[in-house]
């Protein structure tokens, strides 16, 4: 029991009491969320308010064999990696930690804590004349720090110089309960020399050789903690213009969207199919259901912007060369879509999703089955899982795909979104075994799952290099050699 332990007691010592919690319904809480993965109660949830209190629970940990999950968003939770997998668990929630400590215009870029929520940062960087580079309607309770260590595809490949964007420098608790700053931000100097000399945290770098940083994205929580981040950001508009093309064939796309791609002319540029749209548009299952099937069966959306004085002339050399790329690629660029206008598309971009949740409106469950892959690869692995879907007797059409160009059109984010009702066992059971045999189908077909979540974690490691899970192993020793921090995900056992 922790309650009335020297565990507890020093962990009270540390936070404050008010920010310890053993109370049933916060412990249910936390247990599960709506993955497939196991449910497990953690032994308490505690709230820390700075980088000092992370550190001494850290060590705490280690003194007293517990094990810690971080947690920095809010609810609805989609992926597992925050449901607890070993006895002795405690959660470690950084939602208190939500500061904004600086937004920097001149080098656009903004420093925030991890439970800094898009909702939250979206409005005060605009003020300031900036935007995110930012996922496509994330959750409002999403932690944009949280977004940039999970590598979450951004919706503007132009910007998008390096798989780590657009996080860059980063303070972390490693599982020796050691802070470590990573990139510019570890020296020399304090920031606030740093700042006084004209440094703003920006390069990622460093220190020396070594790009520590690279070791957290994607680590879900298990080689350090991260109290604090500087995040790129990007000029806001002055103006915007959205087209659309459309189509049934996802082939009748990628001439077009490699020459726009390489040349770099459109701000934000992805692709879904019609079931796509109409559940980030609609809120209600009926409403979705009929837009889905006035819709044509892929739609590509491609925005431009221009900025200060000269923005309709920057606005108009852009259009005018993205319709010759258009014209020479046989591609019909339109302003609206059966009724959809670009005005109402143009509403999704640069702003966190109003509730539901997009991806759990059709039928309140939503298991992501995401990848990376290249933009002309991806209507045969569409073709491999619509064939698992309908062997599954899972109806296709009800499937949401969406198809984000990352790094300037060399890769992409391909997605599909399988929709079910988790109050129905049958139909959850269902979607259980489409996403691990389609998982495992598109593994053989080359998809690269580079940040693996829930059951289908096992699917990706046993596929691949065990060198890779040697190595993974090493350096996990090197960070946290106690295994005290989210044991049980991606490659890391002990449970």
């Amino acid at each position: 029991q922790v309650v009335g332990s020297p565990f507890f007691d020093k962990l009270v010592e540390i936070v404050g009491r008010s920010n310890v919690s053993r109370e049933p319904e916060v412990l249910e809480e936390y247990s599960k969320d709506l993955s497939f993965t196991d449910a497990k109660k953690a032994s308490c949830v505690v709230w820390p308010k700075s980088v000092d209190e992370v550190s001494k629970i850290v060590r705490l940990a280690a003194e007293y064999s517990f094990t810690l999950v971080p947690v920095s968003s809010g609810k609805p939770r989609l992926r597992g990696d925050t449901t607890p997998m070993a006895d002795n668990s405690v959660i470690v929630d950084l939602s208190k930690m939500n500061r904004i400590i600086r937004i920097d215009r001149k080098n656009r870029v903004v420093m925030v804590e991890p439970g800094v929520t898009f909702s939250q940062l979206v409005p005060e960087v605009n003020k300031h004349g900036l935007r995110l580079l930012m996922p496509l309607l994330p959750k409002a309770s999403k932690s944009v720090l949280a977004s940039s260590l999970e590598r979450e595809p951004v919706t503007m490949p132009k910007y998008h110089w390096d798989s780590s964007d657009p996080l860059l420098c980063t303070e972390v608790v490693f599982g020796t309960g050691d802070v470590f700053r990573t990139g510019a931000a570890a020296g020399p100097g304090t920031l606030e020399e740093q700042l006084e000399s004209g440094g703003a945290q920006k390069s990622p770098l460093g220190p020396t050789q070594f790009d520590p940083f690279r070791i957290l994205q994607g680590a879900q929580g298990t080689m350090g903690i991260v109290t604090w981040a500087t995040v790129k950001c990007e000029i806001l508009p002055s103006t915007r213009k959205l087209f659309f093309a459309a189509s049934d064939s996802l082939e009748t796309f990628l001439d077009f969207a490699y020459g726009v791609l390489r040349r770099r002319l459109g701000d934000e540029f992805f692709i879904l199919n019609n079931m796509g749209l109409a559940t980030a548009l609609r809120k209600e299952a009926k409403e979705i259901q009929w837009l889905r099937k006035v819709l044509p069966k892929w739609i590509l959306v491609l925005c431009i912007s221009g900025h200060g004085k000269l923005a309709q002339e920057e606005l108009d050399y852009l259009e005018g060369d993205i319709k010759d790329i258009a014209r020479d690629t046989g591609v019909n660029l339109l302003s609206e879509v059966q009724g959809v206008s670009g005005s109402e598309v143009l509403g999704l971009l640069g702003r966190s999703c109003e509730e539901p949740y997009w991806k759990l409106r059709f039928r309140g469950g939503c298991q992501e089955v995401f990848f990376l892959t290249t933009l002309d690869k991806t209507p045969e692995l569409y073709e491999t899982f619509t064939r698992i879907a309908s062997e599954e007797r899972y109806q296709s059409e009800d499937v949401g795909v969406y198809i984000q160009p990352l790094v300037q059109g060399c890769n992409c984010h391909c997605e599909f979104d399988i929709y079910y009702n988790p109050q129905d066992t049958m139909e959850a059971n269902r979607a259980k075994y489409l996403y691990l045999r389609a998982g495992e189908a598109l593994i053989k077909k080359g998809a690269f799952f580079s940040r693996p979540y829930g059951p289908l974690t096992e699917t990706v490691y046993r596929n691949c290099s065990p060198e890779t899970v040697v190595a993974l192993k090493r350096v996990k020793s090197i960070f946290d050699p106690k295994n005290l921090l989210n044991p049980g995900k991606l490659c890391f056992g002990g449970v």
